[in-house]
């Protein structure tokens, strides 16, 4: 008769457990509690040791130096008599009661003068003492608190928009260890969710450019037709209008995605030379509605990337041709270096802008009034870009309205 199989056996446990091991003791774990306890607490106690031996060496002294007799009795002639240096009321034809006396003021005296030199003495280690307990507290302090200036450092630079950094802390498992560990896990996890971002935005521009790059050749094409009617050529002209106004929104969008991060490779790049491409490319226009654009362009270079400043720029300088005065109207662009930063300055009239409205022009697809919704005035993204340009250059726009109407555009950079 065949024997029956065995069942199958479980397979075996792990030997390691991916998690990180406890102590068997965990109360023995070299926090900074206990690091700055057993630091201090030493500290303390050397110091009270060092204080409590010269303050016995300088009281042995001052008992040897007190406990010298007043006075000395010599031989002389076969007379004695009392002889004394120190004590002026001895002398050999004293009485009893007198002689008793001035013994045992000097005696008080010697003491007297043993102690204060004690005292001056004491006064003197405590503070040599207290100054050598302050040094070694100070360099202590710092060593223990070196980590957390390395991930301070790691914090700016990953404000800088550096997200490979890493703190990367070794030593003892304490708290601040914990703690950059913990930093190092956040940083990985939003490079990932940048990186992420960053393909989304690379993807959502292709798929977003190409339909309607179709419908405007599409568009185009219909419209070079010359026997098509007048209402069909009627239509494809607003149709193309709003193909056109949707494109500069997916272009202002992707923008604005893109310029909310910092900007890791920059290149010398002058605010002269930018304000002035913006000038050529709005002078048309400007010259169209009658708008003067003046002003003097000095050189100011900052780091950065030209593509997006040119676009500060442009936009500062479009939106002051767009929402101006019909007649007499004036636009001044001046860039110049100021305290060590470079500033570039957008000035024109216009209408009166109250000042509690300042702060709703930088947010998206908001507008001062409904006559600036427009077609032909952008897609209301123009100062939420140049907002987020500025901050990613790690520079600064402000607003403020002008005199008689119009604004005045502040934008500052870090030389």
């Amino acid at each position: 008769m065949a024997s029956t199989p065995a069942p199958p056996q479980a397979p075996p446990k792990p030997t390691w457990d991916p998690r990180s091991p406890q102590l068997p003791f965990p109360w023995l774990r070299p926090t900074i509690r206990i690091r700055l306890t057993l630091l201090y607490g030493g500290m303390f106690l050397i110091a009270g040791i060092l204080l409590l031996s010269i303050i016995y060496l300088l009281a042995a002294q001052a008992i040897s130096t007190g406990n010298q007799p007043p006075f000395k009795i010599v031989n002389a002639t076969g007379v004695i008599k009392v002889a004394s240096t120190d004590c002026s009321g001895l002398t050999a034809e004293s009485g009893l009661t007198q002689f008793n006396s001035a013994v045992s003021a000097c005696i008080d005296h010697q003491r007297q003068a043993a102690l204060d030199d004690l005292l001056s003495r004491s006064l003197l280690a405590l503070l040599g003492l207290a100054v050598i307990a302050f040094a070694f507290g100070y360099a202590m302090a710092g060593r223990v608190l070196s980590p957390l200036g390395r991930i301070t450092r790691t914090a700016r630079a990953v404000a800088g928009s550096d997200l490979s950094r890493r703190i990367e802390l070794d030593g003892p498992d304490d708290e601040l260890k914990e703690l950059a560990d913990t930093f190092d896990d956040m940083l990985e996890r939003l490079q990932r969710a940048f990186t992420a971002q960053q393909r989304f935005v690379g993807n959502a521009s292709h798929e977003l450019r190409t339909p309607l790059a179709i419908n405007r050749t599409l568009l185009e094409v219909h419209l070079s037709d010359p026997g098509a009617p007048v209402e069909l050529q009627q239509l494809g002209k607003t149709l193309l209008a709003t193909n056109e106004r949707s494109e500069q929104l997916v272009e202002g969008l992707l923008l604005l995605a893109r310029s909310d991060n910092q900007i890791v490779e920059r290149k010398p790049v002058d605010l002269a030379e930018v304000a002035e491409q913006a000038i050529d490319q709005v002078h048309a226009e400007a010259a169209a509605k009658g708008v003067v654009i003046r002003g003097e362009q000095k050189p100011a270079v900052v780091q950065g990337n030209g593509v997006l400043l040119e676009r500060i720029a442009l936009n500062l300088v479009q939106n002051a041709v767009r929402y101006n005065v019909p007649e007499g109207g004036w636009v001044e662009v001046t860039t110049e270096v100021q305290h060590g930063q470079a500033v570039l300055v957008v000035s024109n009239t216009g209408p009166v802008v109250p000042a509690y409205e300042i702060d709703n022009l930088f947010e998206p697809f908001r507008r001062l009034r409904t006559e600036r919704t427009g077609s032909d005035k952008g897609v209301g993204l123009g100062l939420s870009i140049v907002r987020s340009v500025a901050r990613a250059h790690g520079g600064h726009i402000a607003a403020q309205p002008r005199e008689g109407g119009g604004l005045v555009m502040r934008v500052t950079f870090p030389v």
